[in-house]
């Protein structure tokens, strides 16, 4: 894994990797570095077309934003920031929209802004995006890292633990709030069924976000101009030699089943066609 400063911009010689146990007290005295991924994603309540590929969806037409659990990890961060005095740098991958959704971090609280480019042809997968952003972490002095706990393209939740296992920290996921305490921090993590524990957790860690103590801010127009002239540090991050990402073979809509009849046109249409149906069987009244 290579990393190197581009022009314009790079990563303080003075921050290096470390692996530092932060007890609560050091926490709540700034001492915490927090480093926040960001990643761009499409906007599935718009239409979404399948590339002329066959194996991916095509981004030319279909807008993009930041993903919505990205969202609740900056919001995190900036909270940990408000309560304890850390310092926050937003991280995310170079493409379209990038140096737009940093701007908006840093008018939300975060205090540096740094995008890593790369050599990734399009959609970049959890596993490589976890060998570009690893080396950047290391050289950041981060103690924390916050990512989205999943998005639209990683449903699975993919890479807080492939980050975790390039950084070998531990990571947590599905966490629904972060607090200082005696040793480290305190998470919640939810499970299904309505349950949540507790945890506790040294430093360093990786943790996917699913939802913010509270809900993110909203940022006024004011601060974003403030913002649209900060400065945003560059940096090259590359893959290992010989890396394999994930292939996608093929992707496409989902197809509607032999045994489901599916019913069409307007509400009063839809209703007409259910009652002839459930007529049809004698469930209702002809």
């Amino acid at each position: 894994m290579g990393l190197k400063t581009a022009a314009g911009g790079g990563i303080n010689p003075g921050l290096t990797a470390h692996r530092r146990r932060a007890d609560g007290a050091a926490l709540r005295g700034g001492s915490m570095h927090i480093a926040v991924v960001l990643r761009i994603v499409p906007d599935v309540t718009e239409e979404i077309e399948i590339a002329g590929n066959g194996m991916e969806i095509d981004r030319e037409w279909i807008g993009l934003k930041l993903n919505e659990f990205d969202d609740h990890a900056l919001e995190e961060a900036v909270l940990l920031k408000e309560s304890t005095g850390a310092r926050v740098t937003a991280v995310t991958l170079a493409g379209d929209g990038a140096e737009r959704q940093l701007q908006t971090a840093i008018a939300r609280g975060a205090d540096n802004a740094m995008v890593v480019n790369h050599d990734q042809e399009g959609a970049v997968g959890a596993r490589a995006a976890a060998h570009l952003l690893g080396s950047v972490m290391k050289n950041l002095g981060a103690d924390l890292v916050l990512t989205g706990v999943q998005t639209p393209e990683d449903v699975f939740g993919q890479l807080a633990p492939f980050l975790a296992a390039d950084l070998q920290w531990p990571v947590l996921n599905a966490i629904n709030g972060v607090s200082v305490a005696e040793g480290g921090l305190e998470v919640t993590q939810e499970y299904s069924g309505g349950y949540s524990s507790r945890l506790a957790v040294k430093l360093p860690a990786v943790l996917g976000i699913q939802a913010a103590s509270k809900p993110p801010r909203y940022v006024s127009g004011s601060k974003l101009r403030q913002a649209s002239t900060a400065t945003i540090a560059s940096v090259v991050s590359t893959v290992p030699d010989g890396f394999r990402a994930q292939v996608s073979t093929r992707l496409g809509a989902s197809q509607s089943g032999t045994k489901a009849d599916m019913i069409t046109g307007s509400a009063e249409q839809i209703a007409a066609k259910l009652v002839d149906m459930l007529a049809e069987r004698g469930l209702v009244g002809a």
